[in-house]
């Protein structure tokens, strides 16, 4: 299945084409189709109304620099700014940490969208991408606010996505441009990378969005596209060291720069595909015709995404009058 990008604020009529596709399971928003909440609202209405199935509308609705949706919504603090304060007071950083993820997915639900990809779990160790994406460098401490975020995702009725597995904090390079490898051993990355998320796992995290990432001490291939790391690692036996995970995986977007070595647009999907991805991002419209002609001869189960539709969205009008919203709100950008 195919997550894909759309241009920009209104569907165009190609775009309608690509949503009849089979393989076409939903739609990933960014910037460039944010003008306001009503705005997107009605994007969101109109590509569920212009697909013949179901689809599921993402986002990456993190807080800090990626932040999607900014007019309207809560400025949301990075999450870094939780490590800070956990060193303070533990239990009111992580009873923070779950009101940000509670008021991210809340507004997100809000406006017609199911998911934001979040939260991330990857260790803050100075990776150019992550940043002060990550909660902190101390896996123990990640694991921490992986359980309490994931628990105020689905207190919003939103469904929670762990990335970038098995680690993407403990490399320099940012895979958005350049190709990264991480020289360390298994054992090495299971004593720290892996622990935030089997915690997230432990959670009740619905889906996992791969990183584009090479390990070579443990396989060839970046993990995005490989068969160990998805099915050995991630979703094998515990009894065996896998995390025994069973819901959705997710590629990270095939239009990264780190994803060019497997090949064209084409082999990227299918090497994504064939190692045990569920759903392939493919984020740059540009490259959306080539991914979907590259899928004609799949067929596929588009309900295996359906833990992750959103649930018990109330709609701008109720949230806005939940005494829950405003104090949340005002908690937080007290912080940001």
């Amino acid at each position: 299945m195919l997550l894909i990008g759309v241009a920009g604020l209104e569907l165009q009529a190609h775009e309608r084409e690509w949503l009849q596709h089979d393989a076409c399971a939903g739609v990933v928003l960014f910037a460039r189709n944010f003008a306001s909440q009503a705005q997107v609202t009605e994007l969101a209405a109109a590509i569920r109304e212009g697909a013949p199935r179901p689809q599921l509308i993402c986002v990456d609705q993190e807080g800090g620099r990626v932040q999607r949706f900014r007019d309207g919504y809560a400025a949301l603090p990075p999450l870094e700014v939780f490590g800070r304060l956990h060193g303070e007071d533990r239990d009111a950083a992580l009873a923070l940490a779950r009101e940000h993820a509670w008021l991210m997915a809340s507004e997100v639900r809000a406006s017609g969208v199911d998911i934001s990809f979040a939260p991330v779990v990857d260790l803050g160790r100075g990776n150019r991408a992550i940043g002060n994406r990550a909660f902190s460098a101390d896996p123990v401490i990640v694991s921490d606010f992986a359980r309490a975020y994931v628990r105020g995702m689905h207190e919003a009725g939103m469904a929670a996505t762990l990335k970038h597995f098995p680690g993407h904090g403990s490399v320099a390079e940012d895979t958005h441009f350049e190709a990264a490898s991480d020289p360390r051993t298994l054992a090495q990355i299971h004593a720290l990378d892996l622990v935030p998320f089997a915690a997230g796992i432990a959670a009740g995290a619905e889906a996992v969005m791969m990183a584009h990432v090479r390990y070579p001490q443990v396989d060839a291939e970046p993990a995005g596209y490989s068969r160990h790391w998805i099915q050995s690692v991630l979703r094998g036996d515990t009894a065996t060291g896998g995390l025994g995970f069973e819901g959705v995986v997710f590629s990270d977007d095939i239009g990264m720069k780190a994803a060019d070595a497997a090949g064209g647009v084409g082999t990227r999907v299918d090497a994504h595909l064939d190692a045990g991805c569920d759903a392939v991002l493919v984020c740059h419209p540009e490259l959306v015709e080539d991914a979907l002609a590259a899928v004609r001869d799949r067929r596929f189960d588009i309900s295996r995404l359906a833990a992750l539709a959103g649930r018990d969205a109330p709609g701008w009008d109720a949230l806005l009058a939940d005494t829950r919203y405003s104090d949340s709100r005002s908690r937080l950008e007290d912080i940001s």
